[in-house]
């Protein structure tokens, strides 16, 4: 229907700036959209690509698909960052699952940020020794299971009778 218009590469660390403005302003969407436009100029952009899959994982609690944020995070070139976002992905799907509350949100958190922690374990393996960010977040998933009191999903232990 309509034909977006593409952005000046000139124009690309504005528009950046503007993806941060509409993260802080809690305007999940249009940081996504701009993002969008970011990379339709330069696909590699690592700026715009982390910035995307920040945009995404904000609207998680919406039930907006990991998938691509995920497909995002394999395209970065860094071996820290691609194990960090894929940790944050994990970590962000758990804490998402707890704000929506369904039946069952506890041992899918409990899965997500169990996984996420080991994955920050990996990255924090990768990263220079003034970067603990990975330190920051597994901290962060060890206290939601803590103060949440989440715990593995019980065993399905249930046997079907014989006729």
């Amino acid at each position: 229907m309509f034909k977006l218009k593409p952005l000046h590469k000139s124009g690309i660390p504005r528009a950046l700036k503007k993806v941060e403005q509409y993260r802080l302003l809690n305007e999940p969407l249009e940081a996504e959209s701009i993002c969008r436009d970011i990379l339709a100029v330069e696909p590699d952009n690592e700026s715009a690509i982390v910035e995307f899959i920040l945009t995404l994982t904000d609207r998680f609690q919406e039930g907006v698909s990991a998938n691509e944020a995920n497909a995002m995070v394999s395209k970065l070139s860094d071996p820290f960052g691609k194990k960090y976002y894929k940790a944050l992905v994990l970590e962000r799907q758990g804490k998402a699952a707890l704000k929506r509350g369904y039946p069952g949100c506890n041992y899918d958190a409990f899965e997500w940020l169990e996984e996420a922690m080991h994955i920050y374990e990996e990255a924090d393996a990768l990263s220079d020794a003034d970067n603990d960010d990975a330190i920051l977040r597994w901290n962060t998933c060890a206290r939601i299971i803590q103060e949440r009191n989440l715990g593995p999903r019980p065993k399905d232990d249930f046997i079907p009778a014989l006729e």
